[in-house]
């Protein structure tokens, strides 16, 4: 898609609140979310500045989803035009404070796919079990992925509750009991667009068109349960007891400023298999911060930043790979990228590579110190885009706490 219209940065607002040069939501953005306001039904809408405006054109978002890419460039353009500063006409009547909504889950999700894309994170996991080999012989070849559970995803400030499963130390026989070793992952998800029929791929070409949006993704993770369970089918119970998601959907129209080139595999690396590679697959260059407020604590700190132009497998090689046997995609499915993680410490996006099994603690300016998440901890996830001539666009937050 080439730029146009909505992405000149000189765009102001009746909102004033989007003219703030901090703000997520710039009228450059406009991110989809489902909402209610107050006791009201489920509404699809629009972020702009510190507010929501109200979408009436369309019942759900997995109906816009489901238009297609050239049908949600066309609903973004015309909401720009709505929430000009120079429109003779505002729709002020459609306008609700973001305090004033309560969010949900942004689409219907029938599907949820789970990837591990950033080759750091995967040589630093990696390294902690297996020293002298720590990828897999296929690593480079194939997006690795497996199937999440789609009814444990839950909208960010949903409180997150301590799952239990059984747990082994050392060789003694496994007891079941609360994990003790919680994380967080910091991840990207995207929302399938237009869908695919059962049996017909999707040519990697042609994969943008399925693709709508953007959101921030933490897949918590119970290490010590996913430990003695993963062998030999993968993650199961360590991971199904909640995902959180943001609430905002930034759509690939509104990053098109951003995009980026795909990671520069080192020398030596196979290149991607054929169907896999595309002169037109992009990256995004959207920076991941993670940040941590203990009961203890008045104020968050930061953890790490990362960016997912680092990451080895695209979003597009993502999906591309998942519906190559002709799996059919629906819309409203959501993929997710896997943890972000980059080549410095301060780039590691989960407690399990910053503290390096524990063995690492952080310390937190209250005194206290982190191998894993304790109750009570609250996890913050937060993303944004920039680029030199653009307005900065944000991905909103993505919050939990431990209870």
């Amino acid at each position: 898609m080439p730029l146009d219209e909505t992405h000149d940065p000189r765009l102001q607002s009746w909102v004033e609140s989007a003219n703030r040069p901090d703000t997520d939501f710039p009228i450059q953005n406009l991110p989809f979310c489902t909402f209610r306001h107050k006791s009201g039904s489920p509404r699809v809408g629009v972020a702009i500045g510190d507010c929501i405006l109200d979408v009436p054109d369309y019942p759900s978002l997995n109906a816009l989803m489901a238009a297609g890419r050239a049908a949600a460039a066309e609903e973004r353009l015309r909401l720009s035009r709505a929430l000009r500063s120079d429109n003779k006409y505002p729709p002020r009547d459609l306008l609700y404070p973001i305090s004033e909504c309560v969010f949900e889950v942004p689409a219907h999700i029938g599907d949820y796919t789970d990837f591990y894309a950033s080759i750091f994170h995967a040589t630093n996991v990696g390294s902690m079990f297996r020293p002298d080999n720590p990828l897999l012989p296929n690593y480079k070849y194939v997006p690795i992925g497996y199937h999440g559970r789609a009814s444990s995803v839950v909208v960010s400030g949903t409180p997150v509750r301590r799952p239990s499963g059984q747990i082994q130390t050392g060789d003694a026989p496994p007891v079941f009991g609360p994990s003790r070793q919680l994380d967080y992952e910091c991840e990207l998800g995207c929302f399938v667009g237009r869908g695919n029929e059962l049996g017909r791929p999707i040519p990697i070409a042609e994969v943008e068109d399925h693709m709508f949006g953007i959101c921030l993704v933490n897949d918590w993770s119970a290490r010590d349960v996913q430990r003695w369970e993963y062998q030999p089918l993968g993650p199961f119970l360590a991971k199904s007891f909640a995902t959180t998601v943001s609430p905002f959907v930034v759509t690939f129209d509104a990053l098109e400023p951003f995009r980026a080139a795909p990671f520069q595999r080192a020398d030596g690396d196979p290149a991607p298999l054929p169907y896999l590679h595309s002169a037109n697959d992009r990256g995004i260059a959207v920076t991941l911060e993670v940040w941590l407020k203990s009961a203890k604590m008045a104020e968050p700190i930061r953890l790490s930043r990362a960016r997912f132009d680092q990451m080895y497998w695209t979003l597009g090689q993502m999906l591309t790979h998942h519906a190559s046997n002709g799996c059919n995609m629906r819309s409203g499915d959501l993929i997710a990228s896997g943890t972000v993680s980059g080549p410095g410490k301060d780039e590691r996006g989960c407690l399990l590579e910053l503290t390096w099994r524990g063995t690492e603690p952080l310390a937190l300016p209250t005194g206290e110190s982190r191998k894993f998440l304790e109750d009570g901890d609250e996890v913050i996830l937060r993303g944004f885009a920039e680029r030199e001539g653009f307005r900065r666009i944000g991905l909103g937050e993505c919050r939990g706490t431990i209870c």
